[in-house]
Order: structure tokens, then C-alpha cells, then sequence
């Protein structure tokens, strides 16, 4: 996990509400929120690839009836 701050350069005149979304779209890239949640409770390794191969077959299998 980073400790940088986030820094959104605010143009003159721009609206806050426009600052806003763009602190709130880069916040959701930094991926703080999703770490946070995935460590409030421990997941085995085979349950995690187990879910991760569920994942991908789903994925696959989208991409399938796509074409």
C-alpha cells in the first residue's frame, strides 16, 4: 500500500463537483477500499484459485455466447 496523497490539479473556474469525480475516479484505481475489504477475513490459497478458476470459466463462457 502506497502513502502518497492523491493530488487533483483544479483548474480556474472549475466546478467542485468536477474535482470531486476526478478524486473519486482515482481514488477507485488506487485500490484501498478493495485491499481493506479483502483483509478483514483470511482466505485459504485453494479457496482463492478455487474462485479464481470460477471466475475464469465464467469469463470464458461469457465471451463464447458473445461470438
Amino acid at each position: 500500500m502506497c502513502c502518497a496523497m492523491i493530488i487533483i490539479p483544479i483548474k480556474e473556474g472549475e466546478n467542485i463537483e468536477r474535482a470531486l469525480k476526478k478524486f473519486k475516479r482515482k481514488f477507485d484505481k488506487t485500490g484501498v477500499v478493495r485491499e481493506l475489504r479483502s483483509r478483514q477475513t483470511f482466505v485459504k490459497k485453494s479457496v482463492r484459485r478455487r474462485d479464481e478458476i470460477k471466475h475464469a470459466v465464467y469469463i470464458q463462457q461469457l465471451q463464447q455466447t458473445e461470438n
